[in-house]
């Protein structure tokens, strides 16, 4: 695997278009694949051109299944039908790594963003998602995928007046 350094940034809201269902982790790939499918074609049909790659964003639930939404970004919100739906990536602060490699090995890159967070103080505001950059099915080349983490800074404070010795603590930014 290879991976650059996590970066944060501010991102705007973006509309997006979506399958939702709830997976196991060995049943992820089989379905985010026909769900892009699906939402590709229920575009197309529609006259909508998505304005990026597509994405996967991942809920764990406490039975160790997933809810999971996957789709494309998309200029403005869409009506939807019974299967394909609006949805949207929150504005905000994100902290992104990539990833180069199989998605077999995808976790190293969590670890960097997970790394990054303690170093700076940052806490988790939502659900990842991930940007899968390419390859298309059976290219050789490897894959290259954005892995996008949602957060907020923590404030230091400093202990009451009359310590000798500094004590920082660290809460929430509002």
């Amino acid at each position: 695997m290879r991976a650059n350094s996590p970066e944060s940034r501010t991102m705007p809201e973006q509309p997006t278009a979506v399958l939702r269902a709830t997976r196991h982790h060995g049943e992820l790939g089989d379905w985010t694949g026909k769900a892009f499918d699906q939402v590709a074609d229920y575009l197309h049909r529609h006259g909508v051109a998505p304005c990026g790659f597509p994405f996967a964003r991942y809920h764990l639930r406490t039975d160790g299944s997933f809810e999971v939404e996957a789709g494309l970004p998309i200029p403005t919100p869409i009506a939807g039908d019974t299967h394909v739906q609006p949805s949207r990536l929150p504005a905000g602060h994100v902290v992104a790594v990539w990833h180069i490699g199989l998605y077999d090995q995808l976790g190293d890159a969590y670890e960097a963003l997970d790394d990054w967070l303690r170093a700076h103080y940052g806490i988790r505001t939502g659900d990842p998602w991930e940007v899968y950059h390419g390859p298309q099915r059976n290219d050789p080349q490897p894959w290259r995928t954005e892995v996008i983490q949602p957060f907020a800074l923590r404030r230091a404070t400093s202990m009451p007046i009359g310590r000798r010795t500094p004590v920082t603590t660290h809460e929430e930014l509002g």
